[in-house]
This record gives C-alpha cells, sequence and structure tokens, in this order.
C-alpha cells in the first residue's frame, strides 16, 4: 500500500498541474473565441471554413488591440481618443465606470507605475501574525495629510483566490519590502505557503540581527 499510494501521487503530479493548465487555456480560448461574433455572420469563422477552428478569436482580439494601438500611438489618434472620452464624460452611468477602469488600467500597466512592483510583508489581521500584501502605491491624497505617519497603499490577497482581498492604508515604518518577484509572490499565496520561493540571501540568524532592536534591547 505505501508503494501504491506513492506511485499514485507521483502520478497526480505529473497529470493534475497538466490537466488544470489544459482547462485554464481552454476556458479564455473558449472566451475569446466569442469576439468573433462581431463578424457579419456570412463571415464567420465555421460557416467559411465548415468547421471549427479553436483560437481564431484570440488572433483577432489581438490584432484589433494591436492595431488600435498603432492609431493611437500618433497625434491623430490621441486626438480621436480624447473626443471620444470627452463624449463618454457627458454620459452619467458610463462616466464613473469608464473614468475608473481607465485610471486603473493607467496604473497598473504603464512602465512607470508603482503598482504591483513590489512584494511587501505587513502585520495583519493583528500584531504577531504576518502576511503577504502587494504595494499598490504611495498618493493617498486626504487620508496621507490626516494620518501621523507615512503610509502606503497595500493590497492583501486572499488564499487561495487572489482576485479578492482587502486594501489597506499601512504606515511605511511597519511595511517590510521583500526581494522575490511578484510571481513568486502570488506562487507563494496560491498554494497557501506550500510553495516558497528560493532566497539567497542572508540567514534567518543574520536578519534577525539587523532587525533587532539597539543598545541590548531584546
Amino acid at each position: 500500500m505505501p508503494r501504491l499510494r506513492r506511485y499514485l501521487i507521483a502520478g497526480l503530479l505529473v497529470w493534475l498541474p497538466l490537466g488544470v493548465t489544459v482547462l485554464v487555456i481552454k476556458l479564455l480560448v473558449d472566451f475569446m473565441d466569442q469576439t468573433l461574433l462581431v463578424l457579419p455572420a456570412a463571415y464567420h469563422p465555421d460557416k467559411l471554413f465548415g468547421f471549427h477552428i479553436p483560437g481564431l478569436g484570440v488572433l483577432l482580439s489581438v490584432a484589433v488591440v494591436l492595431a488600435t494601438g498603432i492609431v493611437v500611438a500618433n497625434f491623430f489618434g490621441r486626438q480621436m481618443v480624447a473626443v471620444w472620452e470627452k463624449f463618454l464624460s457627458r454620459i452619467p452611468l458610463v462616466r464613473p465606470i469608464y473614468s475608473a477602469v481607465k485610471q486603473l488600467t493607467e496604473t497598473v500597466f504603464t512602465s512607470g507605475g508603482q503598482s504591483f512592483r513590489k512584494v511587501l510583508l505587513i502585520e495583519y489581521p493583528r500584531r504577531g501574525l504576518w502576511t503577504l500584501a502587494f504595494q499598490t502605491g504611495t498618493a493617498v491624497g486626504e487620508a496621507q495629510a490626516k494620518t501621523a505617519d507615512e503610509v502606503v497603499n497595500v493590497y492583501v490577497p486572499t488564499t487561495p483566490n487572489p482576485t479578492s482581498g482587502f486594501f489597506l492604508m499601512v504606515p511605511r515604518k511597519d511595511v517590510v519590502e521583500l526581494e522575490m518577484s511578484v510571481d513568486d509572490g502570488l506562487k507563494m499565496i496560491i498554494s497557501m505557503g506550500a510553495v516558497v520561493p528560493k532566497w539567497n540571501g542572508k540567514g534567518v540568524a543574520e536578519v534577525r540581527a539587523d532587525v533587532a532592536p539597539q543598545g541590548g534591547e531584546t
């Protein structure tokens, strides 16, 4: 039985990650294939070729995004976008949604943005308990002006689903910046701590010596 159990676990370690990967990719491809519905019915690939070709929606989506980027990268394209945004800003229900999504997208995807560039270690939900968090920014406006300490914006994801979580403004002095990448941080969160990224820095004793209080205190 122990040998049979070992063989079973070894097989699961091969097939389970592969199966989940294939399933996720299939779901993404099927979702992207829905973009083909924007084409006229007569030009649907299924009707033109007589059979379904998975992945054409992905190619169409990439082509549309790329073409849009080429257009808006020049002066004329930027003027078109400005007119379009001015039009959307006049629609009451659309204005707050569009502006919020646009601001979030610019913050996350621009190269100079601070969102999700650093993995942090903070004490949460109480002192003595530590969790991983991601820095989302340092500009907190009025909240910064009315707090005694300098604070940073952090996102504390839940596990194993990091798409939900909590937004906290944490004093900078209570934040520990980690050297691990954002990808490694996500792996550690999704795996509930089972997957710990390798670290070639100082040992535990050296780190504790660095952060120990000065003046002989313990």
